[in-house]
């Protein structure tokens, strides 16, 4: 009896502590007070950082990003830049010797008082100093008291940094002439979770951090007007946003919650706009005066459409949770923060709607949901394409969200890639594609004809309401891939462990042809090594059409019928296709005019040319 005893409490603490592990995240407090020297583009900052222990683990170390290091000509950053075969363009000067194109690193350019630095001047915890060194873009700081499981320790950081030229999403003095881009400015702690510490060096990738809360105070000349992340404690004061005190200097002050980036930017020509409707945040416009008439314009014109994309968000993905959102011009093109967007501003309408739009949609794919954009940057981007896809379609092209061909471009974008011959696995890291084609066009269109296709496999219906399943229970939680796929597995009765790893995890491509149609016979085949299952819509001599539905056998179930994409036809649901078998034939009962497989064009086959039979 005491044995059994002692093994059903060994089995209750073994899931019980599983449990945990799944179920922990880390959580950060940064207090910051900033202050700006704008005559040599350089800040100061004091902050008194305190770390939350959800973990099971006892920490003896912190790990904090200094992205600004990146920009030095030592750095990973300009190493990678240097050697890459496609440089991103924005990052590198270009020179033509005969059909020759040179690139020549920006970073390589850059002298001492131009390139970028964040410096640690003193580190403490409680009142005693702390050992710390930095390599690269990394700060490891050595605990004199480890932080025990379920607790938390607070720490005092000041640090001096050099603000870099725009080179790459942050930095002084845009194309546009914004005088501030301020991401990845200040020490960001590194995400830590069941892997460990997440120790990548910024080589201009993206992100992956806890979620924290922020309290922001930003010392500037007066004349300066700021957009940032979260609310503006003290907006009935500020240039822009009140009614602004005559004063040298102006202390901006912004707080946010359970974000996990806080991004600004500021320049003496900034002008807000703000607006709100419905069941949109608190939305604020932040962009330069001097901006081309016909820009100007642009902007104006684009804040009803944002408020229409948020309300459309809402209803899709789940509610949006904070309470602003703040749009501002700066950056290198558009790069997501919490509550926040920087945006270049000078573009037409339906771009920077667009652009917008597809920044937004990050709130939920990248900041609402915390994804791992390090190692699941497809998710990250894929989904939020996806989304913003959608959003365009039904806002500014007037047109049905989920009608035929709204996803075209990603899936011509992933034959292109297939095509190129340098492809590689969507779970490769990313930073460590070979060329930044393939990461660019496998996080973003394959990434989105990942989400599309999957609205075949389980029909649209069931992925709407995995969507909103998914944000119900994952929101503020780090998922990835694993935790995504089981909703809609939940949702739909499909099982889809096949599906995620041949797409996720390898290069195969679909293929599927009609090999023969003989009398009522029609015969497919396989080509490829990618099973998935089949629409073929089979139209008769008399007129009459027919949806002949062929599952998958791993997939255990099938998808209900989908009418309103094939208003006219019947519908049958044939035997399973086993995955192993390269041949399926089944018999028609009227003779023959027309078969097609997936008139939708949802399935992401490469090579189509065989998929219509024409008597």
């Amino acid at each position: 009896m005491l044995k059994t005893n002692y093994f059903l409490s060994l089995l209750f603490l073994l899931t019980t502590n599983l449990s945990f592990a799944q179920d922990w995240q880390q959580k950060a407090d940064y207090v910051m007070n900033i202050s700006v020297d704008v005559q040599n583009y350089r800040y100061t900052g004091e902050m008194d950082f305190t770390y939350h222990n959800h973990s099971p683990d006892e920490l003896k170390e912190l790990y904090f990003h200094l992205y600004f290091n990146a920009f030095q000509p030592r750095s990973v950053m300009n190493q990678r830049l240097s050697h890459i075969t496609d440089p991103d363009r924005r990052m590198v000067n270009t020179s033509q010797i005969g059909e020759r194109r040179i690139f020549k690193s920006k970073i390589d350019t850059l002298q001492p008082q131009h390139q970028g630095y964040q410096k640690i001047l003193s580190l403490r915890q409680g009142n005693q100093n702390l050992e710390f060194s930095v390599q690269g873009t990394i700060l490891k700081v050595v605990l004199k008291k480890p932080i025990q499981p379920k607790s938390s320790a607070k720490l005092e950081m000041k640090w001096e940094a050099q603000i870099p030229p725009i080179i790459r999403r942050a930095g002084k003095l845009n194309q546009e002439g914004v005088a501030f881009s301020m991401a990845q400015w200040y020490p960001k702690v590194a995400a830590y979770d069941r892997a460990g510490w997440h120790l990548d060096e910024y080589v201009a990738r993206e992100f992956y951090a806890p979620f924290s809360d922020f309290d922001v105070k930003i010392k500037l000349p007066q004349k300066y007007i700021v957009g940032a992340s979260g609310k503006l404690i003290n907006a009935n004061e500020m240039p822009g946003y009140g009614q602004a005190v005559k004063r040298k200097w102006n202390t901006w002050h912004f707080k946010a919650k359970n974000i996990h980036d806080f991004a600004w930017a500021a320049d003496p020509d900034f002008v807000v706009d703000s607006a709100q409707s419905g069941s949109s945040p608190q939305l604020y416009f932040v962009y330069k005066n001097s901006l081309a008439e016909a820009y100007k314009e642009n902007w104006k014109k684009v804040q009803p459409l944002t408020l229409q994309f948020f309300e459309f968000m809402n209803q899709r993905f789940g509610e949006y949770p904070w309470e602003t959102y703040s749009i501002v011009q700066g950056g290198d093109g558009g790069m997501e923060y919490g509550t926040s967007t920087l945006v270049t501003g000078e573009r037409s309408l339906e771009s920077l709607a667009g652009l917008i739009f597809h920044e937004g949609a990050h709130s939920w794919f990248q900041h609402l949901f915390g994804i791992d954009e390090t190692q699941n940057e497809w998710m990250d981007e894929g989904f939020t394409s996806y989304a913003e896809t959608k959003a365009m379609a039904a806002i500014v092209e007037n047109k049905n969200p989920d009608g035929i061909g709204v996803h075209q471009d990603a899936y011509n974008g992933y034959y292109n890639l297939i095509q190129s011959n340098v492809e590689e696995p969507l779970s490769l890291l990313a930073d460590y594609f070979r060329y930044n084609y393939t990461y660019g066009i496998s996080a973003y269109s394959k990434g989105q004809v990942f989400v599309a296709q999957l609205g075949y496999i389980i029909g649209e219906e069931a992925l709407r309401k995995t969507f909103l399943q998914f944000y119900k229970r994952w929101k503020f939680k780090h998922p990835d891939e694993k935790d995504f796929i089981k909703i809609a597995t939940e949702v739909s009765g499909i099982h889809l462990k096949w599906y995620s790893n041949l797409f996720i995890n390898t290069t195969r491509h679909i293929d599927y042809g009609i090999e023969s149609v003989e009398g009522k016979k029609i015969s497919l085949r396989n080509y490829a090594d990618f099973p998935i299952p089949l629409d073929v819509l089979v139209t008769f001599k008399d007129g009459s059409q027919k949806l002949f539905y062929i599952p998958l056998h791993a997939m255990r179930g099938h998808k209900t019928f989908e009418k309103e994409y094939y208003p006219q036809a019947d519908y049958q649901a044939l035997d399973f296709w086993a995955w192993a078998s390269p041949t399926y034939s089944f018999e028609v009962e009227k003779e023959i005019q027309k078969v097609e497989i997936d008139p939708t064009k949802r399935l992401a086959d490469y090579r189509s040319e065989n998929n219509v039979y024409q008597k």
